[in-house]
């Protein structure tokens, strides 16, 4: 079996060395013959270093590499681009720490291209210089490649007012590039963020976004295809199905991909099921916002924004839709084509993200840690419909909750706290969920699917006693799955704001 690629973003190690390899070439191909400025945004550990670095070695023309590949004999080798390659690393909280770095990587350059520049104190002037000066050597067009373009302002995102510096200089920094237009074969930035032209693509309009470009939906990421052929060695006797639900799911376009960090490390780790690309990122800023804007968590079943939207990101003006969705967290499910506009329907993209973020938000913006034990029992309660362990569970889930997480927000008087913090709960134990569920009657607070059975839930704040399931029942919210063959259940439940917990919790079995 070939080796598994674990860590290497490098692609002439891949090559040669006899790790697996996804070939992209077409991709690149496709993209070096049609654009000449490109940004690509994908969350993080999706590839994007990698693709890079394979558009490093194709310019350069080293052949060798692409044997066997698509591009193989189609590239003319003959013709060899001097590279200029940004990647951010390092500590970049400070704009004299972002200014040492991007000197450091265009000392770099000039060492691997023979090229020493005037003025290495100041790093526009450095690059302008170098572009140019590349350019006069090899009497050729430059390749610009730069990785990880947003790094030095999501490392510090959450102080606004050292992003918005370092954004300011990463701005006239990109810029050069614009400015140098006479001299550039091709350039190609990759991030996690899209940032609204208005802000750091200013200097840079000219770029052609392929992010939500569907021809290139599949430029990063294994698909289906490459696990059952590439990687089939390693998945003999495996649920694929299990495989699928836990890290396939994403989307951009095309086919539904998986992360490739998480498919790596899932096979060298013994094909054991774990979250693997989450706990290599603390969401940590996107609590914050969750916890800020009272949230209404059901939503995240129901998440539905604008093209715009989608393709913008604003340091002063952070919208938490994107953010999830340019982070990883929610991906596309469905485009919502109307008569004047497209839309787009997001969901959480797999059980790995679905269980694990809700974990995260219980922990972090509940204060709620609730021990193995107790979560299989409340798993296994769902299954088998012993909605008095249910209920038991989840009066201790409300009891545990500190009292500050109620008194610091008005939260407590209204249904959307409680509804978040059940919704969290269940979604961590992996079931499938429908938030604000859409009836002819109304809308169902939360539907959840479990096997064979259908959980319709109500939630009442200090209301009349009985009449979460009175609703249910009195709207008929159980008539949208009468024909599913699926045992039914209502479920209404009542809380105190006083008491911050449970007052009543009342169901049905309803009879087929």
């Amino acid at each position: 079996m070939k080796k598994l690629p674990i860590g290497i973003q490098t692609f002439s190690k891949i090559r040669e060395e006899g790790y697996i390899y996804i070939d992209k070439t077409e991709e690149a191909f496709e993209l070096v013959n049609n654009f000449t400025y490109v940004f690509l945004s994908r969350p993080r550990r999706f590839g994007k270093s990698l693709f890079l670095d394979t558009l490093k070695e194709l310019f350069e023309g080293n052949k060798k590499l692409f044997e066997g590949l698509y591009i193989y004999d189609k590239w003319n080798w003959d013709e060899k681009y001097p590279v200029i390659k940004i990647s951010w690393a390092g500590d970049l909280t400070t704009l004299e720490r972002v200014e040492d770095r991007a000197i450091d990587i265009f000392k770099t350059n000039q060492r691997l291209l023979g090229i020493e520049c005037e003025n290495n104190k100041n790093p526009s002037s450095c690059f302008n210089e170098l572009i140019q000066k590349a350019y006069e050597k090899y009497n050729q067009k430059v390749v610009i490649l730069i990785d990880e373009y947003d790094k030095p302002i999501l490392d510090v995102i959450e102080n606004v007012e050292q992003a918005k510096i370092n954004r300011g200089f990463l701005r006239n920094l990109y810029s050069i590039i614009k400015d140098n237009d006479a001299y550039i074969r091709f350039a190609f930035l990759t991030g996690v963020s899209k940032f609204s032209k208005a802000s750091i693509f200013s200097g840079l309009n000219m770029l052609t976004d392929i992010s939500l470009n569907p021809k290139y939906g599949n430029i990063c990421g294994y698909t289906q295809r490459d696990i059952e052929t590439s990687f089939k060695d390693y998945f003999v006797d495996v649920d694929m199905e299990k495989v699928k639900r836990w890290y396939n799911g994403y989307n951009f376009l095309k086919d539904n991909v998986y992360n490739p960090f998480d498919i790596l490390q899932f096979i060298s780790n013994g094909l054991v099921f774990d979250n693997y690309w989450f706990e290599t990122g603390t969401p940590s800023f996107l609590i914050k916002l969750l916890k800020e804007r009272r949230y209404f968590l059901p939503n995240f079943s129901n998440i539905v924004v604008d093209k715009k939207l989608l393709s913008s990101f604003d340091v002063e003006n952070i919208d938490l839709e994107v953010i999830l969705f340019q982070s990883g967290y929610l991906t596309i499910e469905k485009v919502i084509q109307t008569p004047r506009s497209i839309g787009y329907k997001l969901k959480i993209p797999n059980l790995e993200v679905q269980i694990s973020l809700n974990d995260y938000i219980l922990r972090y913006l509940f204060n709620y840690r609730e021990s193995n034990d107790i979560q299989n029992q409340s798993y296994d309660a769902f299954y088998n419909g012993d909605l008095d362990v249910i209920r038991d569970n989840l009066t201790t889930l409300f009891s545990s909750i500190p009292y500050t997480n109620y008194t610091k927000n008005e939260l407590k008087l209204y249904e959307g706290f409680y509804a978040s913090v059940v919704y969290s709960y269940l979604a961590s134990l992996g079931f499938d969920l429908i938030g604000e569920d859409v009836t002819n009657k109304g809308r169902i607070d939360l539907t959840v699917f479990v096997s064979d059975k259908v959980y319709i839930i109500e939630f009442k704040v200090d209301g009349v006693k009985g009449e979460a399931l009175f609703q249910i029942k009195h709207k008929n919210y159980a008539q949208k799955y009468l024909d599913r063959g699926k045992d039914i259940y209502l479920v209404g439940i009542e809380f105190s704001s006083s008491e911050r917990n449970i007052v009543n919790f009342e169901w049905e079995k309803l009879e087929r």
